[in-house]
């Protein structure tokens, strides 16, 4: 058995419990995602002195390469998406942890190599028989790896040991795609080893969602029809499709973020109070609200929906091309990289409240909030006085780029009449707590560790939310658009976005640079 080894000094003191031992396995180790978030999140957990001193890295790729080559490699990366400062200690204990497996996805050879070194590196790092496997690859290979995981017995949990497989989004692109890989997983793994990951969760704010409205007295009392007009959820992106034109042209703007992302969003912020914050209690009361949206009709969709596509325009003092310009879109494209929404929630908390959501590229500025607009207060006491107009008031989540919370509320100006002035009460993460280095991986990760299930997402909450997106896509397929692109690059998406605000008598809350 191989002796455990001490975490250098410089890691810093813990602050929660600690990673139980075990070996994650990354498939598309070479990838993106890889270099980009898992292992800089890697690092930030061994820093906190979240990863157990029992932990170790294998990488699964086509290319081939030995361990010491992997371990260059990811030394490389690193030193260009680290998220702070670099312990050299701390990044050796780390990095001799890393080892690899050539092989092709679809390969039995693979699994069965894979097997053997699992079995040699558990050996060397006394991780106690629990592994868990995440699948950053495309899509396709989701259910298949999982399959020929089952078949070299690598899912079946005996003796105390765990295994688990995080599946990163997207799951499926429609209802019934979503329902076939959901089957195709179940029939090797259970529901409690399945971890549907979804990045956004990781933020900060949108977990203090949850301790916002259930921790404080003075929120979760008003958190309802009776005093809310109504709610804005927007996820506002000022890139384009960078070098993902091909991907991005077969999924769009409404696949690619509202049965996801936004979906979670919606949840965390309309769910009733869970009676506990164990994993399963919470997912059923967001669960809830999934089925508690009302399904579109096909009419619904022509006047509740928009959908928009950007042309050429002005970002930061640059012009950019159209979405039908960049690379791998055909120039008549029809995919939406717009979309905004109203929905309403049957409940009893939320009768007659509508949600408005949005998401888009290439619109002015990065920024994921949402907007909870209260009902304005009575005129009536400032009737005689210069008061025109009564601000409602308004409590914006703010989830990035700046993680925090504002309050909008009214106050009178210094002089002798009577006259209103907004003021805005700022809290930001950073100002109170200090940064903490982050890639919004970390938490998604640590949990998955320590088997808290709380913010992945079930088979029946990811079937839930394409349901509610399945009879958009069926209208938006029969009836092509017809003005694309509709909005130019550096706008808050097309004009029927405002119109879709306008009839209700509300309008967007952007935030600009």
């Amino acid at each position: 058995m191989a002796q455990t080894e001490v975490l250098p000094a410089t890691a810093k003191p813990r602050v929660g419990r600690t990673g139980d031992p075990c070996v994650m396995v990354i498939f598309g180790f070479t990838g993106d995602l890889t270099r980009r978030k898992l292992i800089p999140a890697l690092y930030n957990l061994a820093t906190q002195q979240l990863l157990s001193r029992e932990f170790a890295v294998i990488g699964v790729g086509r290319s081939p390469m030995s361990d010491d080559d992997v371990r260059k490699k990811v030394t490389e990366d690193f030193k260009q998406f680290a998220t702070g400062t670099v312990d050299n200690d701390l990044w050796e204990w780390f990095v001799r942890r890393m080892n690899y497996v050539s092989g092709d996805f679809d390969d039995p050879a693979t699994y069965d190599k894979l097997k053997e070194t699992l079995a040699k590196v558990d050996q060397e790092h006394n991780s106690h028989g629990n592994y868990f496997f995440y699948l950053a690859t495309a899509p396709n290979f989701f259910g298949d790896i999982v399959e020929r995981l089952a078949k070299v017995a690598l899912m079946t949990e005996e003796n105390g040991h765990w295994r688990r497989v995080i599946v990163e989004k997207p799951f499926g692109h429609d209802l019934d795609s979503a329902k076939a890989l959901n089957q195709q997983l179940l029939k090797v793994a259970s529901e409690h080893q399945i971890y549907r990951i979804d990045h956004y969760l990781g933020k900060e704010t949108v977990q203090n969602i949850l301790a916002l409205r259930f921790a404080n007295g003075i929120f979760e009392p008003i958190w309802n029809r009776r005093y809310i007009d109504h709610v804005q959820i927007s996820v506002a992106e000022t890139v384009g499709v960078e070098k993902r034109g091909g991907y991005y042209d077969g999924a769009g703007a409404l696949r690619d973020m509202v049965p996801n992302h936004i979906m979670q969003l919606i949840t965390l912020t309309a769910m009733e109070p869970p009676i506990s914050f164990e994993a399963n209690a919470v997912r059923d009361e967001q669960a809830k609200i999934l089925h508690a949206i009302q399904p579109f009709s096909s009419e619904d969709v022509l006047s509740k929906t928009v959908r928009g596509q950007y042309g050429e325009g002005p970002m930061n003092n640059q012009p950019v091309p159209a979405y039908r310009s960049e690379d791998g879109v055909p120039p008549d494209s029809r995919t939406e990289t717009f979309v905004a929404m109203r929905l309403l929630i049957d409940n009893w908390r939320w009768a007659g409240v509508p949600f408005f959501l949005r998401t888009g590229k290439r619109l002015p500025c990065r920024n994921t909030h949402v907007v909870i607009q209260f009902r304005r207060a009575p005129f009536m006491l400032f009737r005689e006085t210069q008061v025109e107009d009564m601000m409602p008031n308004q409590l914006v989540l703010h989830i990035q780029p700046e993680e925090g919370i504002s309050l909008r509320f009214a106050a009178k100006t210094p002089g002798p009449a009577m006259q209103l002035g907004e003021v805005n009460m700022d809290f930001a993460y950073a100002d109170y707590f200090g940064v903490v280095p982050s890639t919004g991986y970390e938490r998604l990760l640590h949990d998955c560790m320590t088997g808290d299930a709380t913010l992945f997402q079930r088979a029946d909450m990811v079937e839930a939310g394409w349901s509610i997106v399945n009879p958009v896509l069926d209208v938006w397929k029969a009836l092509p658009p017809r003005t694309f692109p509709n909005y130019p690059a550096g706008a808050w998406g097309p004009k029927e976005s405002d119109e879709l605000m306008e009839r209700d008598g509300r309008r967007w809350r952007n935030f600009e640079k």
